[in-house]
């Protein structure tokens, strides 16, 4: 065995590992399970979720079927559980800037973005966080509905809740964004949040049909993506899979999300700055 001959005045140095090639993925799992992590260790709040809706459908379910169930087709449940879980959705998602406030405050964020995750994985991460929980609680309200007459179609249910999660990523990287664009005004975040919540509910039909309303009203949920989603999950609920619903609901979630994701991740990179 030979020596390795070293000239005077030289040293060896290790050699550099390569560093590992970052994965969006990856960097995605990652900011979801720490984020996760609270949820799981306090639970409260996906049980306490579970109050909204059920209030929905156990307090206005009943007089929307005495007040409008022929309308409707008869079958309330699958004109209205979809509109339901599209609401709480909304409500979930909407509010998620809230919890990047608390992590600019603390200077969580701030730590977050010199890590080497993508800004993109940061975003997406973050809004998955919040989609698994309403996801949760959205199986779980139909599981509920069953011995109360819901019977949706098994595979409409699930591409319903799929859908629901991806307009709730959209909606959620806005929300991220509008915390960022007022961290320095915070009240400011739920005049917006607030502004644009409950007209946008109210223009989605999931509360009262839109047909026998003003020509005003009508013209302004033509331009609401959610008022699609909730078509769409009746559409999907009764087992019309195929319809053209279904397929402008798509259109709607997915448009949302790339907006927010480019509005968000845009918003991300020049906070860092």
């Amino acid at each position: 065995m030979s020596a390795a001959t070293l000239t005077p005045g030289t040293t060896t140095r290790p050699s550099a590992r390569p560093l590992p090639r970052r994965s969006f993925l990856r960097d995605t799992r990652i900011v979801l399970v720490r984020e996760l992590q609270p949820v799981v260790r306090d639970p409260f709040s996906l049980v306490f979720g579970l109050v909204q809706p059920l209030v929905f459908l156990g307090l206005f379910g009943p007089l929307l079927a005495g007040s409008a169930g022929e309308a409707l087709g008869g079958d309330v449940w699958l004109w209205f559980v979809p509109a339901v879980l599209a609401m709480t959705t909304l409500f979930g998602t909407s509010v998620t800037g809230s919890n990047l406030q608390l992590d600019l405050s603390s200077g969580v964020h701030e730590r977050m973005l010199v890590t080497p995750l993508s800004r993109p994985a940061q975003l997406v991460g973050r809004a998955l966080k919040e989609m698994v929980p309403i996801v949760v609680q959205s199986a779980i309200v139909v599981l509920v509905m069953l011995p109360f007459g819901l019977r949706p179609d098994p595979i409409g249910t699930v591409l319903t809740l799929l859908q629901l999660a991806v307009l709730g990523i959209g909606v959620g990287s806005l929300s991220y964004a509008l915390a960022l664009a007022v961290r320095k005004q915070e009240w400011m975040f739920w005049v917006v949040q607030q502004t644009f919540l409950f007209p946008v509910m109210m223009l989605s039909g999931m509360l009262l049909p839109l047909e026998n309303g003003p020509a005003w009203m009508q013209a302004a949920s033509s331009v609401n993506p959610l008022r699609y989603v909730v078509d769409s999950g009746r559409a999907a609920f009764a087992g019309d899979l195929m319809s053209s619903a279904v397929a402008w609901g798509w259109v709607a979630a997915v448009a949302t999300a790339v907006l927010g994701l480019v509005v968000g991740v845009r918003a991300m990179v020049r906070s860092a700055d």
